[in-house]
């Protein structure tokens, strides 16, 4: 059933990209630093939403490696946490009275 509604709903995506492009499918004359081109509007769109995407995760790529290194460490002092606690529970306890 889960995978019906995923097929359904990639299907639903692919009929909406089709759908876009064809409804902008008129050429945009397109001015960049080192010359320009005449590109459909779509495909326009299409790649800078990639381009920016891309330099999105870019720019976070740092704080997602310094996250995970820092769960790690945490993760590694918990580990040594419990080891002392299990070691702290065997050891037998003595009654001066």
């Amino acid at each position: 059933m889960k995978r019906i509604v995923s097929y359904t709903l990639l299907l639903l995506i692919v009929l909406v990209g089709i759908l876009f492009a064809v409804l902008n499918a008129q050429p945009v004359k397109f001015d960049f630093y080192f010359g320009s081109t005449e590109q459909p509007l779509s495909l326009i769109i299409v790649v800078t939403l990639i381009l920016g995407s891309l330099l999105g995760i870019l720019a976070s790529f740092g704080l997602i490696v310094r996250s995970r290194r820092e769960a790690a460490r945490q993760r590694r002092a918990a580990e040594l946490a419990e080891k002392e606690v299990a070691n702290l529970r065997a050891i037998p306890i003595k009654d001066r009275h």
